[in-house]
């Protein structure tokens, strides 16, 4: 008889299935291939530079920033995966601090940050208006802010509502991580950035090369066959830079 997945966010245990550390795993070199067409872009460069990640998890984004030559801030709501995170960066003795805070109230220094990444953020929080606050008033004046979401197609809910967290065959969250309200369009997130003095400037769509792939990592490992770490190799996410966002996109705006 086959086991059923236990779904928990922020586990570190072997036999959890943490689906938002499978997908920072998916989602990171498309991300940091973004971010780096971004600040080349916007002359940007990470040494002596400070980022800040919200939404930062297990701290799979952060370290990579870091590695970069950005000193970091890590911030995340769970206690555990900040936990997690905090001993992973110490052990490749990163430049990266870690704290636990929601979105909604960061609780760091005004005008402080050269550049903003929010990711696994943007699409679950219930006050959009709220977040993009405290992300302008950390950013600098023309500081970048760089995000990826979920778009609020019918496609994207089968996805997300469906496919990662109400199907049981397919299931990687928990109940109730995502709703339909909470995931935003590119227009209402442009707009919603604007009410709070960021401009945005870009949207890119991304997705995996072969979506049958994406299907296949999910069911291995909800089996136990593949770990985290192979998703990336199997799933193989793309930037789409010419074509309308149908589930996820990135983007950037900037502090006005």
């Amino acid at each position: 008889m086959a086991r059923t997945p236990r779904i928990e966010l922020d586990s570190a245990a072997a036999e959890a299935i943490d689906g938002r550390q499978i997908r920072a795993m998916a989602f990171q070199a498309v991300r940091l291939e973004y971010l780096r067409g971004t600040m080349s872009r916007l002359g940007l460069s990470p040494s002596g530079s400070r980022a800040l990640v919200v939404g930062a998890g297990r701290g799979v984004l952060p370290r990579g920033l870091a590695r970069l030559g950005f000193e970091v801030l890590a911030v995340d709501p769970s206690a555990r995966a900040t936990e997690i995170a905090a001993e992973l960066a110490h052990r490749e003795n990163l430049n990266i601090s870690h704290r636990t805070a929601p979105a909604e109230d960061l609780g760091v220094p005004s005008g402080e940050f050269d550049l903003a990444y929010y990711a696994d953020t943007l699409e679950i929080t219930e006050d959009l208006d709220r977040v993009l606050e405290q992300a302008q008033s950390a950013l600098k004046p023309g500081g970048p802010l760089v995000y990826d979401t979920v778009n609020r197609t019918a496609l994207a809910r089968l996805v997300y509502l469906g496919a990662f967290q109400g199907f049981p065959f397919t299931r990687i969250m928990p109940p109730g991580r995502y709703a339909a309200a909470r995931l935003r369009t590119p227009d209402e997130l442009s707009a919603a950035l604007r009410r709070h003095g960021l401009h945005n400037e870009d949207i890119t769509d991304f997705k995996p090369r072969n979506p049958a792939r994406l299907v296949k990592a999910v069911l291995a490992r909800r089996r136990g066959t593949v770990a985290d770490e192979d998703i990336p190799a199997i799933v193989e996410m793309t930037l789409m830079p010419d074509a309308s966002p149908i589930v996820t996109y990135l983007g950037y705006a900037r502090k006005i």
